[in-house]
């Protein structure tokens, strides 16, 4: 769990982020940049949107930080930099390209900016994000999980993996195309048990890449209990079980 000020909101944003070349390459080999849609799903506005709150993933390999903003403006990672536990993260906002700039909805949404932990950080103890993007800098205390088998630098496995960033909210880490995100359908919690059902387009057409998707799901404050807690993948092409570390 992180100890900054903690999400409340109950809106889902999707990151298509970082495309590999092929499946050989690790989370490690390049500073990961993202991109965000907005899904489907319960939403809400909400005045925190100088927040900023993070998650481990990829079983220790990477990390995401959440902000508010435009749900299809998401800032990308641009460098990450560590010094002992402590990691130093520089997000930047993605211009159009060309002459023409990049039009953004007028929403606030969080949203989930994905990276690589570097080399030599260890996730199985407690990781300081120093969070810096345009003129705000915040630090995200992370706690370490000695469960952790992954080593930052080291190649993902491509299995998903999910982490807390408040109560109730949480990062959820899948591979897959990015240009085919992963849409929620339903959402579905109580106790230490959720189920999140995603959209099926057996017909929609997806770019043959391997990439990370981070989606944002919020089960509420008091729905859900953020120990052993289990979420249900269904749909998707996603079906499969995911321990919510954090």
């Amino acid at each position: 769990m992180t100890s900054s000020t903690r999400v409340v909101a109950a809106l889902s944003a999707l990151g298509a982020v970082l495309l590999f070349a092929g499946c050989t390459v690790g989370p490690g080999a390049a500073s990961p940049t993202s991109t965000s849609l907005p899904s489907s799903g319960p939403g809400q506005t909400t005045d925190d949107s100088d927040d900023v709150e993070g998650a481990l993933l990829d079983d220790g390999r990477m990390f995401a930080v959440v902000t508010f903003g435009s749900s299809t403006c998401v800032p990308q990672v641009d460098t990450v930099s560590a010094d002992g536990q402590t990691v130093s993260v520089t997000l930047v906002d993605v211009d159009g390209g060309g002459e023409t700039e990049k039009a953004c909805t007028a929403d606030l949404a969080p949203r989930a900016s994905v990276g690589a932990l570097p080399e030599g950080v260890d996730p199985t103890q407690e990781v300081t994000l120093q969070v810096t993007y345009g003129d705000m800098t915040e630090d995200v205390d992370l706690d370490g999980d000695p469960s952790f088998t992954g080593t930052p630098g080291s190649s993902t496995e491509y299995l998903p993996s999910a982490g807390w960033i408040g109560d109730g909210s949480l990062v959820l880490l899948t591979w897959g195309s990015s240009g085919c995100p992963p849409v929620v359908d339903t959402l579905e919690g109580s106790g230490s048990t959720g189920t999140a059902t995603f959209v099926t387009d057996e017909n929609q057409a997806c770019t043959m890449d391997m990439a990370p998707r981070a989606t944002i799901l919020s089960f509420g404050d008091d729905e859900v209990d953020d120990d052993d807690f289990t979420l249900t993948l269904v749909g998707g092409g996603l079906d499969g079980t995911v321990q919510v570390r954090g």
